[in-house]
């Protein structure tokens, strides 16, 4: 038996009667807290180097995985071996320059070929709307900041008001990680100082300039 054989029975019987009651009480809501804090806890030891302690951590994030994993099966939707079964088949399908006939040279030619065979199955996930991919609701607004810059940058979209290319570029000019955390950390105690939500504006701030792009286009002369 492998040890995630050994891990998922595990699983299962801390779910069973005469289990654990915690464990039992569990669903697929209620340990979202627990996962994006064992992903942060494993990100922690990927910063500090921490190989040893990073083992465990992602033993911490792989339970959560055979948890859900078992909360599925339980309900009749799926089990673990379908959840490798789908990943494993898309990591196939999606590298065809590894496990076909197609050669790529450069990380952007993988990067663009995954995109497009991604755009093909049109399968889970959220579905694009209008000129940007959606993004997860919870992913944090830096993030969404860069994502949508990202593809802005890559469709060479048009930007409108809400945004500066002139400003961006100044601003990139000598920025080192030093100075970048200075400044975002400076900006996150102005905005505590003055009672402002940092996080949330800068969420309002993207999706402005989101449909700001959208309106440009649709209104540019075909």
């Amino acid at each position: 038996m492998s040890a995630i054989e050994d891990l998922c029975r595990t699983m299962a019987r801390l779910r069973e009667p005469g289990g654990c009651p915690w464990d039992q009480e569990q669903t697929h809501a209620t340990l979202v807290r627990c996962l994006i804090d064992e992903v942060s806890e494993l990100i922690d030891t990927i910063d500090r180097g921490d190989r040893p302690h990073m083992r465990e951590e992602l033993g911490d994030v792989l339970i959560q995985i055979v948890f859900h994993a078992r909360l599925a099966e339980e309900a009749g939707h799926f089990n673990f071996d379908d959840v490798a079964r789908e990943i494993n088949d898309k990591l196939v399908r999606r590298h065809p320059h590894v496990f076909g006939q197609d050669k790529l040279e450069t990380s952007s030619q993988v990067i663009a070929q995954w995109d497009a065979i991604k755009a093909t199955e049109k399968k889970n996930g959220p579905a694009k709307s209008g000129l940007f991919k959606a993004q997860p609701p919870r992913l944090p607004a830096l993030m969404l900041a860069e994502a949508v810059w990202r593809q802005i940058e890559q469709q060479s979209l048009p930007v409108g008001p809400s945004v500066d290319p002139a400003q961006v570029r100044a601003r990139a000019e000598g920025l080192t990680p030093a100075s970048l955390g200075r400044q975002l950390f400076e900006l996150a105690a102005a905005a505590r100082r003055q009672g402002l939500d940092a996080e949330g504006a800068l969420r309002q701030h993207a999706a402005e300039v989101m449909r700001d792009v959208e309106q440009r286009v649709s209104s540019a002369p075909a």
